[in-house]
């Protein structure tokens, strides 16, 4: 096409200026589409927290689901695969952040404090397969649900204390459960798998015994990946301290750890937890995990935001809305109830309890989005109902919404952990 061709198509008129528009932003390059997505991404959520004091990345998941097929659809959900390698990236640096900031000690002296982070992962996985049960969904899937609703979303939580600095009991809790709710989710996806490969909950064919075995060496292998991962660092670290290439070092060792995650069929999330665990543990307060990583990081996160409001859907909800408000309440449950009733053993009070209940609602696909190739990871769960992901998938919209509005709230004055707001105006 001519130059001048191109620019008759592109400046004649129209009879509906709106559709004019959107119809040639469809059109463009995907990059330079992303790239317009964020740059109102950034603007929007800054809007949203000076004038509503909203959390940002809800700013960033809004405009990347009114720029997805859900609204205006100026982009496709495909079009996101090929910038997942960065998103990848900025998860697992998230990841990684969050291992380092786990105190496995403070675990081990209060084991109240541990039966609380997994009863609260097990009880809300439960009661989601069980709720479903009762509304007569086929039990492998409903298992499938209970195992992803177990999570609560690291890289939301982690993004929320970036910006809130909060200090305090329900803030550590949090951190602390998010890690080991995403492993538990892990974990439970694996014995997924091993139902799914037996041919169901009931079912037991010549396959199960490898299946097992296959599940176990994930865990196994994810660890022992994290933990060298972890001692790598540690060694190199000392070649590098006090330089400003340090943080290029964790970024690149956070990518090789994932990547051979991948490669040999293991858990990134959970070797990079163990990975920040390890090197937290033997480096102390040697290891300076940088939140942002400069504007790159920056961009980074603004990036998988967006990412996540795209994959944002609504689909169906008018006739999935029984099974949806069943794993919404459910896991509400579930979570209070193994945290209100281990609240006073493990030193933690009432409106504290209520806080850290409610600040563990973001939920998370994290647990199956790091380990599969595209973001149309519900297409690789091969033998899941399509109503049943479909409601999963609703379920986690509203959560990863809604939810950090209410971690927010439940964080800063429930448990009043944040610094004061200014009653300045911001100009």
């Amino acid at each position: 096409m001519s130059l001048s061709s191109t620019l008759e198509n592109w400046f004649a008129p129209s009879a509906a200026t709106a559709s004019w528009t959107l119809d040639h932003l469809r059109g463009v390059d995907p990059v330079l589409g992303f790239a317009i997505v964020m740059v109102v991404a950034v603007v929007l959520g800054e809007i949203l927290r000076r004038r509503f004091r909203l959390p940002r990345l809800c700013g960033h998941m809004l405009t990347g689901a009114l720029a997805s097929p859900l609204a205006l659809r100026l982009l496709e959900r495909t079009d996101l695969d090929p910038v997942k390698p960065l998103i990848d990236l900025a998860i697992g640096v998230l990841v990684f952040e969050l291992g380092s900031r786990i105190r496995p000690r403070w675990l081990i002296d209060n084991p109240w404090l541990a039966l609380t982070c997994v009863l609260e992962g097990v009880l809300s996985g439960l009661g989601v397969y069980l709720g479903l049960l009762a509304f007569d969904a086929p039990s492998l899937s409903a298992a499938l649900a209970g195992a992803v609703a177990m999570s609560t979303s690291p890289v939301l939580v982690l993004a929320l204390v970036h910006q809130m600095r909060p200090r305090g009991q329900v803030t550590e809790r949090l951190l602390m459960m998010s890690a080991i709710n995403s492993v538990l989710a892990v974990v439970a996806l694996k014995a997924w798998g091993v139902l799914a490969a037996s041919g169901g909950l009931a079912a037991a064919e010549p396959g199960l015994e490898p299946a097992i075995t296959s599940a176990l060496l994930v865990v196994s292998g994810s660890f022992l990946l994290g933990v060298a991962a972890g001692w790598v660092l540690t060694q190199l670290t000392k070649q590098v301290r006090g330089l400003t290439t340090a943080p290029v070092l964790q970024i690149a060792l956070v990518i090789i750890a994932a990547m051979l995650a991948a490669q040999w069929r293991l858990s990134p999330l959970l070797a990079l937890l163990v990975a920040g665990m390890v090197a937290r543990s033997r480096m102390a307060h040697g290891l300076t995990v940088e939140p942002q990583l400069g504007t790159a990081g920056a961009t980074l996160s603004v990036m998988l935001f967006i990412c996540l409001g795209m994959l944002f859907t609504l689909d169906g909800f008018s006739t999935l809305w029984p099974w949806v408000l069943v794993i919404v309440v459910a896991r509400l449950i579930g979570k209070g109830i193994a945290i209100a009733v281990l609240a006073k053993p493990s030193g933690l009070g009432w409106r504290q309890a209520g806080a850290l209940t409610i600040a563990l609602q973001p939920m998370s696909s994290l647990a199956v989005l790091l380990t599969a190739d595209t973001f149309g990871w519900p297409s690789q769960l091969p033998g899941a109902n399509g109503g049943v992901l479909q409601a999963l998938l609703i379920s986690t919209t509203l959560l990863q919404f809604i939810g950090p509005l209410l971690a927010e709230r439940a964080v800063r004055d429930l448990a009043q952990e944040c610094p004061p707001i200014s009653n300045t105006k911001v100009p």
